[in-house]
């Protein structure tokens, strides 16, 4: 194997945001890549095989980009980024970073940070109703938040309407202190939070009190018709076939309809048909809705998040497939049993 090697240059002012804490970005490149890195006077040196220094070179540009556009490198970047370039992806960071979708009440830029995300917000633009899909920490709930303030800013919409199924998750509603509303809101604090980071709790509870924010349990959509909206269904793995079918006729002209779920998240009674699962089947071929699936790759949380998140789907392909083998050898054996009670009742005729 042909040993190459490059040196590319690294701005200072952009090497310790680059390379990270005690070097831990680099470090990390190199165990993934099988290359050497060193550096001397803002020049940084790699030594590997041709393939290998071609895929460093790409991911520490990518960076590079990244830290001169403004933004702070995380691990989550530098993971990504490698991901990336060992599956030979023409996917661009920089190009992903670009795309601000609006700022919080802090300013910090509301962006999509993987090329499943990116997806996603595309989707949302285009298309009237948008069905996002994946494990927890991939930003369906919260770029959906964002896009739909973004739209009530633009007067695109007249109303937000957040709504989730208060699915009770191993506790009654009646374990809860309080009114009805007390009692639903704990279901409902993910929206509140996404809200008030964005929008701010002072304007969001001054377009509450005019009605142009509502958040609300699923049940309370039933028999409206919510024209001029722009309707988050969160935690949608958690409705029935029949609250999944209430909820998206409840559509009007002018209305935009963003339905997130976990389908490895359900806490439906055991054996209940989610209603997110039949409508992904259903509405496969309709016109104006889109689907974005995105996979623990779009995970955009703490790295550990990632890794429970594949450990998780692993176990539940090993399950499967255990199953599978399990149902496999029960028909073989009903299938051996009734051949030989065939036989037998032969020779018993034969007698």
């Amino acid at each position: 194997m042909a040993i190459m090697e490059t040196v590319i240059e690294i701005p200072v002012e952009h090497e310790k945001n680059i390379f990270g804490s005690f070097d831990s970005n680099i470090k990390k490149i190199e165990r993934s890549l099988n290359v050497t890195m060193v550096a001397r006077d803002g020049n940084l040196k790699l030594v590997g095989s041709a393939a290998s220094v071609k895929q460093a070179e790409g991911i520490l540009m990518q960076l590079l980009e990244l830290s001169r556009r403004g933004n702070t490198i995380t691990e989550q970047n530098v993971n990504y980024a490698i991901g990336l370039a060992m599956d030979h992806s023409q996917t661009n960071l920089a190009e992903i970073d670009s795309d601000i979708i609006c700022h919080t009440i802090q300013g910090k830029p509301i962006k999509p940070k993987t090329a499943g995300q990116k997806q996603y917000v595309d989707s949302i633009r285009k298309k009237m109703i948008v069905f996002g899909v994946g494990p927890a920490g991939t930003g369906k709930t919260y770029l959906a938040m964002a896009m739909a303030v973004e739209a009530f800013k633009r007067d695109e919409v007249g109303r937000i309407i957040l709504t989730r199924p208060a699915i009770e998750a191993g506790e009654k509603l009646g374990f809860l202190p309080g009114d009805l509303q007390s009692k639903v809101d704990p279901y409902l604090r993910p929206l509140y939070d996404a809200l008030y980071q964005i929008m701010g709790a002072e304007s969001y509870q001054r377009n509450v009190e005019k009605g142009l924010i509502e958040v609300a349990p699923l049940a309370y959509m039933r028999g409206r018709t919510l024209d001029n909206s722009f309707i988050i269904l969160d935690e949608a793995q958690n409705t029935t076939p029949a609250q999944m079918k209430m909820f998206l006729t409840r559509i009007g002209f002018g209305s935009k309809v963003i339905v997130t779920g976990d389908l490895t998240q359900k806490d439906l009674p055991f054996e209940t048909k989610s209603g997110l699962e039949q409508a992904l089947e259903v509405l496969g071929k309709v016109e104006d809705i889109g689907f974005s699936y995105m996979t623990n790759r779009d995970v955009v949380r703490h790295p550990l998040v990632q890794k429970i998140v594949s450990a998780y789907d692993d176990f539940e392909k090993r399950q499967e497939r255990k199953k599978q083998i399990a149902s496999a050898k029960k028909t073989e054996s009903g299938e051996r049993k009734s051949g030989d009670g065939g036989r037998r009742n032969r020779r018993s005729r034969g007698n």
